[in-house]
């Protein structure tokens, strides 16, 4: 700025206030700066140091553990992120996404990342880049788990949603199946009857099985019978080809799914292979989704906005806490009892 200043023949002030107030400076010597710098190639005040003296870069970090394309095809991806960018509208702060596909480089690149916090999609409770996380000393919190030391979290209270939404299914049904979320990073698709939620890492995907096992045992359901596939990605493709499998049990009279994307592709597998909703098999599904309420999907509903949105208000130092997440089990005809109250959650 000082060879700008003495090329234009203006002050260092002047210059300064060209490229950050230009309002306190006449058109004149803005011109003049302006034309100076050109002549000097200069590009104006280096942001990357404006950023070490402040200490602050008006960022916030996401983590996805997953590919970015996720972030833009998941619906519900969609609705978390777009709580984050509602956020930084009120900072008038950027958003980075940073994927976390568990590559030898992915931590270092997440730690170096130019950000003032973070707001984590979900990981496993394992994962190496919480310690990271914490060791940055930066402002980080966790949508749905795991509670790690040093971390903010958010999320509702799986466990209890899921017995919920299984029993709302299961009153009258006695032959469940589940269709669940990969458990770990390693995207293998499984079936195993009697899964054992201690050995997943994803603590959704953990507590989501938990519930669904506590409705079985409370209603009689030997669950060590019970069927659970685990898919590898969340997609509407995925949960087709999940249903038809699990389907080719004759048995089976309810599919237990763990989100609005799989469970509607075993509405697709129904409607495919003529098996008639709810009369031979009831579905349920999870985020109450705009498409599943249209579907008449017995879902839970959650709002991934508002968390989106109260994890990164926390994180830019908008708000002192983390607001507590609510959720309600939305009955529809998929199981057969839409006109029934709704079942109200409470929070966690």
């Amino acid at each position: 700025m000082a060879d700008v200043a003495a090329s234009a023949g203006v002050s260092t002030m002047s210059v300064s206030y060209t490229y950050n107030q230009p309002s306190r400076v006449s058109a004149a010597t803005r011109d003049r700066v302006h034309a100076a710098a050109a002549h000097l190639g200069y590009t104006g005040p280096n942001r990357a140091a404006r950023s070490l003296r402040s200490g602050k870069h008006n960022s916030i970090g996401v983590v996805l553990g997953e590919k970015l394309t996720y972030a833009f095809e998941d619906p519900q991806a969609r609705r978390f992120l777009s709580g984050i960018a509602d956020a930084c509208l009120d900072a008038d702060t950027a958003l980075v996404m940073l994927p976390n596909l568990h590559r030898d480089n992915d931590n270092a690149r997440i730690r170096d990342a130019q950000v003032d916090g973070y707001v984590v999609w979900t990981t496993e409770i394992d994962d190496p880049l919480l310690d990271v996380l914490v060791g940055t000393g930066r402002p980080t919190c966790v949508q749905g788990g795991p509670h790690h030391p040093g971390l903010e979290w958010i999320a509702i209270d799986d466990r209890a949603a899921a017995d919920a939404v299984a029993t709302a299914a299961l009153t009258s049904r006695a032959h469940p199946a589940i269709v669940a979320l990969r458990p770990d990073s390693r995207r293998e698709s499984t079936v195993v009857p009697g899964a054992d939620a201690s050995d997943i890492s994803m603590p959704v995907t953990r507590a989501r099985l938990e519930g669904y096992r506590d409705a079985c045992v409370r209603l009689g359901i030997d669950w060590s019978t019970v069927p659970t596939l685990f898919t590898t990605h969340n997609a509407r493709g995925e949960g087709d080809r999940a249903a038809r499998l699990l389907l080719q049990d004759a048995v089976v009279d309810t599919l237990l799914v763990m989100s609005d994307e799989l469970a509607l592709g075993a509405l697709d597998a129904a409607a495919a292979t003529g098996i008639e909703i709810p009369t031979r098999l009831a579905v349920t599904g999870w985020d109450d989704s705009p498409v599943a309420a249209a579907a008449g999907l017995t879902t839970v509903a959650q709002s991934l906005f508002d968390q989106g949105r109260s994890s990164a208000r926390w994180v830019l130092g908008l708000s002192e806490t983390v607001d507590a997440a609510g959720w309600s089990v939305e009955k529809r005809r998929s199981t057969g009892r839409e006109n029934d109250p709704r079942i109200e959650g409470g929070v966690l």
